[in-house]
């Protein structure tokens, strides 16, 4: 078995017995091979997010929150193919790297033959060098901003080149594929403002939190399509 399919079964086999724990030796005699190499793909599982914990003593090693867990889903090479396609252009997108993360996830849980099918789908597919290819050096800063829900500091810099400083809470993101806006209650103005991503220069998180009570889609943004998970 290779390390893809060891990992890809180290999770199915924690998530059977779950909330029981296995040991580490258990499960290398399961998989005939090292304690330690176990533990390092227990490690790496843990890194990628897979919530696996270890409880010491008598009984204790090695346990998944099954709660917090998917159950095997399969997807084909074609579809993985896709993701990759679509998660090519990091700074058209908001949280770039929780996509790369996604997907690496998606391929190791992959069986081996259609993880290496789509490695040479993948291989097929070109890209033409583009503007979009290299992330915005604040993405990072909005993004976790967004995600916790915080007030951020930024340096604004509008069409003509003036740039301010200002502190704003973050309501929503608005894309349109290539680029991609901040909407946010701006303090400076007191009211909601559309930030251009490529037009702050820099960011900074504080550690105040935002009044979730805002409306995230202001009445002078035109009709949205809100995104869905289930479309």
């Amino acid at each position: 078995m290779n390390r893809t399919d060891r990992l890809y079964a180290l999770v199915d086999e924690l998530r059977a017995v779950a909330p029981r724990a296995r040991t580490a030796r258990q499960m290398a005699a399961r998989f005939e091979v090292s304690v330690r190499t176990i533990e390092r793909d227990l490690g790496a599982l843990q890194q990628a997010g897979v919530p696996i914990y270890a409880t010491p003593g008598p009984g204790g090693g090695y346990a998944v929150d099954r709660d917090h867990t998917l159950p095997p889903v399969n997807f084909t090479s074609e579809e993985a193919t896709a993701l990759a396609i679509a998660l090519s252009r990091p700074r058209a997108s908001p949280l770039a790297d929780a996509l790369r993360s996604a997907l690496r996830k998606v391929v190791a849980a992959m069986p081996a033959t259609e993880a290496e099918a789509a490695r040479r789908l993948a291989g097929r597919v070109h890209l033409l060098p583009d503007a979009t290819d290299s992330p915005l050096p604040t993405s990072r800063v909005i993004e976790e901003a967004v995600v916790t829900s915080r007030v951020v500091e930024i340096d604004y810099e509008d069409r003509h080149g003036d740039s301010t400083r200002r502190l704003v809470e973050p309501m929503a993101l608005v894309g349109s594929g290539r680029e991609w806006y901040l909407v946010a209650h701006c303090r400076l103005r007191d009211a909601a403002r559309t930030f251009r991503f490529d037009r702050i220069a820099s960011a900074r998180l504080t550690d105040e939190p935002t009044d979730d009570r805002r409306e995230p889609a202001p009445d002078y943004l035109p009709e949205l399509r809100r995104l869905s998970l289930l479309e």
